[in-house]
């Protein structure tokens, strides 16, 4: 075969196939919402796909989303609550506790399994073209599938309490926003960065720690001193935590400005993860394959 035969199969079509162009983009872009619908379905697969896996070979399956911040609350409870006497704000200790547990756990495991889930796609990723997004993001749905689970458990705690919810309640899908958003955010940006720097997976479990302290999980955020009140609320966590405890028992500071600046920084960490993300995206191939 001639070299000219060679470029004639290469380039010109048979009669009804066409040609598709595949080229990294450009410039700074945001979330094509569009390409992600039509990827639906691979979305889909990843989450369930993530699902089964971390349940895979266990006794006893998806209650481990339910054991694990349970035993934790007891923790708490016995330690602060009981030991340490810390403040509830008029709530039962355990309760105080699984409120915030549930926000944090679904942010601790979102930081831990999507900042390292490109690296552990590497196969899929170099061989079928996709929006790289759909990885982070299909571990982030598959820990609030956990999230969602872990609700019932707060559900009986409330039922087992007697306490009566409010009308606050109305604003907690705005919180889970937020914690939707500032989770996805922080992925993003940690994700594209671990397939550069492979340093980032040794860097995530001590982060996960020191926000865990800076973050109203075993204490309320009135014991923070006010002077630095708005320094804290640069956690955006601090701010999906005590909005959590607002809308489900009405105490915290949840509309005061620590909600405001947490809204703020959710919102910034969002955008520019997501732009960093799609900046980064025309590398990954070629960083992961080398």
């Amino acid at each position: 075969m001639t070299g000219d035969s060679v470029t004639d199969d290469l380039t010109v079509p048979s009669e009804g196939e066409r040609i598709f162009w595949i080229r990294p983009t450009t410039g700074w872009h945001f979330l094509d919402l569009r390409e992600l619908w039509a990827y639906r379905e691979l979305i889909y697969f990843l989450t369930w796909r993530d699902i089964k896996v971390r349940y895979k070979q266990t006794l006893i399956g998806v209650a481990w989303s339910l054991l694990q911040p349970l035993a934790m609350m007891v923790v708490f409870t016995l330690f602060f609550g009981r030991l340490a006497k810390i403040p509830s704000e008029g709530i039962p200790y355990p309760l105080f506790a699984f409120a915030a547990l549930l926000p944090w756990q679904f942010f601790s495991r979102t930081l831990t399994e999507s900042s390292r889930s490109l690296v552990l796609d590497q196969r899929l990723i170099t061989k079928v073209y996709f929006p790289r997004i759909i990885v982070p993001l299909a571990s982030t749905l598959a820990a609030l599938v956990d999230f969602l689970i872990a609700s019932l458990l707060l559900i009986a705690l409330i039922l087992f309490y007697g306490i009566a919810l409010g009308p606050h309640l109305m604003v907690l899908p705005f919180f889970i926003l937020l914690m939707l958003a500032t989770a996805m955010g922080l992925t993003f940006w940690l994700s594209a960065l671990n397939v550069e720097y492979r340093d980032v997976m040794y860097i995530v479990p001590f982060l996960n720690q020191f926000l865990l302290f800076i973050t109203p999980v075993v204490y309320p955020s009135s014991m923070i001193p006010s002077r630095w009140r708005l320094l804290y609320a640069l956690n955006p966590m601090a701010g999906v935590v005590e909005g959590f405890r607002w809308s489900l028992f009405g105490v915290g500071d949840a509309l005061r400005p620590l909600l405001l600046i947490s809204t703020l920084m959710a919102s910034v960490l969002l955008v520019t993860g997501a732009i960093w993300f799609r900046r980064m995206e025309r590398t990954f191939v070629d960083v992961i394959g080398s």
